[in-house]
């Protein structure tokens, strides 16, 4: 079984909740699994689900690749992990930010195995060739900022619109520990070359399962407006910019995601018991 540039598939590591039909979910740059956590409670109204959350190889918990990173690479070795774990059984994958990009290779790859797929902020553009909206910061709280440390403050401004203690502790619990843990040189080789070859879109036939695209209006990270783009390869996407949400709407709309993707999963079930 290939793995990447010879990745085992003991190197990948993961972490399943819930029992039934599998969801693979796929992070972002630089963070690990953690950061789809804040979608567990949609499940407890959902059950039937086994999650499956993965660390891309050098986040997380996961070593990176002996060879070259790349969005190439990494989407080759999630790409053979699904085929070792999930077998020939049909399933679903949530992808968030570069991880979005990565599962919309899964669904072009596995085609009508895959039943549908969520994407959370996905990356369709970078680089000079995004359009972004200006950044904006809706509350901010510079006596609570100061006390943190300065790369981390920084980094909490670059995702968040809501730079305040509460905003501050759902970001240290589910996403600054998968970036305090990457290993910093693969993640410079992946940020060097961080987009797929083609459009996965452009190499397979609309995929006409449930899909669902979240966005957020305030994201300066890999914007809005270009992820719209996505809706005429998949006739039955629906489609949701958050006002007040940055780049992890999961974390700081937490609410309005879990209704979105609770409606996802429902259409899932639909496709998944008549077909």
């Amino acid at each position: 079984m290939f793995y990447g540039a010879g990745m085992s598939k003991n190197s990948m590591q993961h972490t399943t909740r819930g029992d039934g039909v599998p969801i693979v979910m796929i992070h972002g740059y630089t963070v690990d699994h953690r950061v789809l956590l804040p979608l567990e409670p949609v499940f407890d109204s959902h059950p039937g689900y086994r999650r499956i959350y993965l660390d891309l190889p050098g986040h997380g918990n996961s070593p990176r690749l002996p060879g070259p990173t790349s969005a190439l690479t990494l989407t080759e070795a999630v790409i053979d992990f699904i085929a070792d774990v999930v077998h020939d059984q049909r399933f679903a994958v949530i992808g968030q930010s570069f991880g979005g990009q990565i599962a919309r290779a899964v669904t072009a790859r596995f085609g009508t195995q895959l039943l549908g797929s969520a994407l959370l902020v996905p990356v369709v553009s970078w680089g000079d060739g995004r359009t972004l909206p200006r950044e904006t910061i809706l509350e901010r709280d510079d006596v609570f900022l100061a006390s943190r440390q300065p790369d981390e403050r920084e980094l909490f401004a670059q995702v968040a619109t809501r730079l305040n203690r509460p905003g501050w502790e759902r970001f240290e619990e589910y996403l600054l520990p998968g970036w305090r843990a990457h290993d910093r040189i693969a993640a410079a080789e992946l940020g060097a070359d961080f987009l797929l070859p083609h459009w996965p879109e452009a190499e397979a036939a609309p995929h006409r399962g449930p899909h669902l695209l979240v966005t957020g209006r305030q994201d300066a990270i890999v914007g809005w407006q270009d992820q719209l783009a996505l809706l005429q390869h998949y006739p039955h996407m629906s489609a949701a910019v958050i006002d007040g949400a940055g780049h992890n709407p999961q974390i700081e709309t937490p609410e309005i995601v879990h209704d979105l993707v609770g409606r996802w999963l429902d259409a899932l079930s639909l496709k998944h018991l008549f077909e």
